[in-house]
């Protein structure tokens, strides 16, 4: 009895790393903090960036960096309606506005019907650089918001980048 609730634990467990492709993102953004930082190792950096007080380690690598200050095309964007099952994307830009190279070292969406792209070298001040939200509208009906956390070397990190969209049949 308790091998089988131990296996379905772990089923569950399982699916749920599985399911949400961010835990991907996670672990390929640790494996290049193991790289950037050559005092790292790869173990407490993915324990620590599955973990939700950790959010804020995450930019870790980026605070070795000095700051800079950036100015977003906007912050929220609305889809209006969506057919579900389409999949939809927005490229966000984002423009060094300080003295200093801007660096995103990670853009985390809150759930696994987002996936980013973003700029990954630094980007000069002065110079732009992009986000890109891709979202699967397949698993939703009505009004739904959706988000994603750009951490860089910027003072209030993380920025939040927000969507919404009406999921129509």
């Amino acid at each position: 009895m308790k091998k089988t609730l131990s296996v379905i634990a772990l089923s569950i467990i399982g699916f749920g790393l599985v399911s949400c492709k961010k835990e991907n993102k996670e672990i390929q953004n640790a494996e290049t903090t193991t790289v950037t930082d050559s005092t790292a190792t790869a173990a407490p950096v993915i324990a620590d960036s599955t973990a939700h007080p950790a959010a804020g380690e995450a930019a870790a690598p980026v605070s070795n960096e000095p700051s800079t200050s950036v100015a977003l095309s906007e912050s929220n964007f609305d889809f209006g309606k969506v057919k579900k099952g389409d999949k939809v994307e927005h490229v966000y830009e984002i423009t060094n506005t300080g003295k200093n190279p801007l660096v995103i070292s990670e853009v985390k969406p809150g759930c696994g019907c987002t996936a980013p792209d973003f700029t990954k070298e630094p980007i000069m001040p002065g110079k732009k650089g992009k986000i890109t939200l891709h979202f699967d509208s397949s698993n939703f009906d009505g009004n739904v918001q959706k988000y994603a956390d750009v951490f860089a070397n910027v003072e209030k990190a993380p920025i939040k980048l927000t969507f919404t969209a009406n999921i129509q049949p």
